[in-house]
């Protein structure tokens, strides 16, 4: 943050987080809503550090059964394969699908573990009331909020994959008990980014400033 730079807050200014429009509130107390869209206005949203980590630590508890307990059960008239999602993006890189590996593993590997990390990262910068780099946090953040709204995209690689399975005969694929912990680290990361108040880091920064001030 630029030295001497005059925050939203400082200036006794609230921003709408539905369409970002900033406005000055009725009261301290009661903000009142939005003048463009509508919406309810908060000044900081309650307990959000406290919610948001909460939702990370489930998240990374999560994280590991769906790595290590198969999402894909495959059985065929004499056999039963349970594939785990490394497994499977194994299987379809040597199968020549490497694409399509590619995909899982970014989406199903890569992504989760990296939202977690960055929220994470978040969070302590946040309680740590680091000084610098509060646009570069901020554009992290909207990054995070970005990627979010792709967390499902493996689901449905693995149903189109489940598709092109259920095409060959006497074979058929179940869904595994990692699959359930998958939807519950895609849900518990995107609620996470959505409970995680991005002012804060202006608020921690600014609050340092004041008091090397």
């Amino acid at each position: 943050m630029t030295v001497g730079a005059l925050t939203a807050a400082q200036a006794g200014l609230v921003s709408c987080e539905t369409c970002k429009l900033l406005s000055r509130p009725v009261h301290l107390d009661e903000p009142g809503h939005c003048p463009r869209c509508g919406a309810a206005l908060e000044l900081r949203r309650v307990h959000s550090i406290q919610y948001t980590w909460a939702l990370v630590i489930a998240a990374a508890i999560c994280y590991i059964p769906a790595n290590m307990l198969p999402v894909m059960v495959s059985k065929t008239f004499a056999t039963s394969d349970a594939e785990t999602i490394i497994g499977g993006v194994v299987f379809l890189y040597t199968s020549g699908s490497w694409p399509l590996a590619l995909i899982v593993l970014v989406a199903s590997v890569m992504v989760p573990l990296g939202k977690l990390i960055a929220l994470g990262y978040l969070l302590i910068s946040v309680q740590r009331g680091m000084l610098g780099g509060c646009r570069e946090r901020t554009r992290l953040y909207r990054m995070v909020e970005f990627i979010g709204r792709w967390s499902m995209l493996d689901v449905f690689v693995d149903t189109f994959t489940v598709a092109l399975v259920q095409l060959q005969p006497l074979m058929s694929v179940v869904p595994g008990p990692g699959v359930l912990f998958f939807a519950a680290v895609v849900v518990l990361t995107m609620l996470a980014a959505e409970t995680f108040d991005s002012r804060l880091i202006w608020d921690a920064g600014s609050k340092m400033e004041s008091q090397d001030g």
